[in-house]
Formats: C-alpha cells, sequence, structure tokens
C-alpha cells in the first residue's frame, strides 16, 4: 500500500511539475538567460574597466613619488655644490614625469603633468647653463608634486 501511495505521489507531483513548467513560455526562459549573459558582459566590463583606471593611477602615483625622489636627491646633490649630480637627477625626474603622463588618460592631468615636466626641464637648463637655482623654486616645484598627488 505503501508503494502505492509514493507512486501516485510521484505521478501527481511529475504532473504538478509539467504543468508549472508548461504554463511558461520557452521564450521567457531564454530571455531570461539572455538578460544574465548581458548583465554578466556589463559587470565584466566595469570590473576591467575599474580594474584598468587603478592600474593607470597607480602608474601615475609611482612615477610621481620616483619624480619626487629625484627632486629631493638634486636638492640634495645642489647643497653640496655637486651641479652635474643634480642636473642628472633632474633628468632622470623629468624621464618619470613623462613616463606618468604616458598612462594617464585625462587630459587636465596629462596638462598638469607636462607642465611639471616642462618646469623641472627649465630649473636643469639653468644649472646646466650654470645659472643659480634658488632653493625656494626647488621647494615651489616639491610642493607642486605633493599636490598632484594628493589629487
Amino acid at each position: 500500500m505503501v508503494k502505492f501511495f509514493a507512486v501516485v505521489l510521484l505521478l501527481v507531483g511529475a504532473f504538478g511539475a509539467g504543468y508549472y513548467l508548461g504554463q511558461r513560455p520557452v521564450g521567457t526562459l531564454q530571455r531570461t538567460v539572455a538578460e544574465l549573459q548581458q548583465s554578466l558582459k556589463d559587470v565584466s566590463r566595469n570590473v576591467l574597466d575599474t580594474t584598468l583606471g587603478i592600474e593607470r593611477d597607480l602608474r601615475k602615483r609611482q612615477g610621481l613619488v620616483d619624480a619626487k625622489s629625484r627632486l629631493v636627491q638634486a636638492k640634495a646633490h645642489l647643497v653640496d655644490h655637486n651641479f652635474g649630480d643634480a642636473a642628472k637627477e633632474l633628468a632622470e625626474a623629468v624621464a618619470a614625469v613623462e613616463a606618468a603622463a604616458k598612462g594617464v588618460k585625462s587630459d587636465t592631468a596629462t596638462n598638469t603633468l607636462r607642465d611639471m615636466a616642462g618646469s623641472l626641464r627649465e630649473v636643469k637648463s639653468e644649472i646646466v647653463a650654470g645659472k643659480q637655482v634658488s632653493m625656494k623654486k626647488l621647494d615651489e616645484l616639491q610642493q607642486r608634486m605633493d599636490q598632484i598627488l594628493n589629487n
């Protein structure tokens, strides 16, 4: 008797499941799957864009930190009246800022970095020409780098 009820219960369950699934058209399932695929593509695209943005920002910051350390080294060389090494450090700082500018996407950030590279080049050319460069000017450049890093 128990077997009979189990078979009847299974038949009723199978009939109910078939009836329920039969009420829903096949197109609904296909639309649901297509919507899920599209949302998955959107999410993966957003994650990729975010990751690339973080990577660009990291490269920019790393370049600016490297340029700032070169600028500080150049200041130390100037204090020691070692002008050749100071010019080399400033040249490397310019290269680091230009490398950071290549990875930046927006125009305002690129212009800011190019202005910074130009200012560093001017100071380097003054040192190479044998002109006296004030520490105040180098301190202002360092503060500008700090401002760019904080943005």
